[in-house]
């Protein structure tokens, strides 16, 4: 594989992964006021191409999506069907800011790959034109 691919193939990987994590963030921030609600989060895993020596890293994927563990918020409205004895119902643990913040981060994520994956095209037409004169 030429390095002129394995760019390519790194960038896409990378806009894969981060439109997974903007995919989860949009799920999220959509069930923010869903009761019993619990925010998913997906970490990314190292990803080799076949062709690539002793299975170097040349891509990364997102992984298994896992769901938030941190206690859900208590929200005191007595009149909710879903509330106890006492007023209270289980919100969700998704907080708004946090998920604005990540999709910032996976938006940007998502727009360097876009750009290195730009650049290698750009690169590549450059020396096909240049082989053909």
């Amino acid at each position: 594989m030429s390095t002129m691919d394995r760019t390519l193939a790194l960038s896409a990987s990378g806009m894969q992964a981060q439109a997974m994590r903007l995919r989860h963030v949009s799920e999220n921030i959509a069930n923010a006021d869903t009761p019993g609600y619990h925010r998913k989060t997906v970490a990314f895993e190292p990803l080799s191409l076949p062709g690539d020596a002793l299975g170097e890293a040349t891509g990364v994927r997102a992984g298994r999506v896992q769901l938030d563990r941190s206690d859900l918020t208590q929200i005191y409205d007595p009149g909710n069907i879903l509330a106890d004895e006492t007023g209270h119902y289980l919100g969700s643990n998704v907080d708004v800011m946090v998920e604005i913040a990540d999709a910032r981060e996976a938006q940007r994520s998502y727009e360097a790959n876009l750009r290195m994956f730009d650049q290698a095209r750009q690169m590549s037409q450059s020396l096909i034109g240049l082989l053909r004169r």
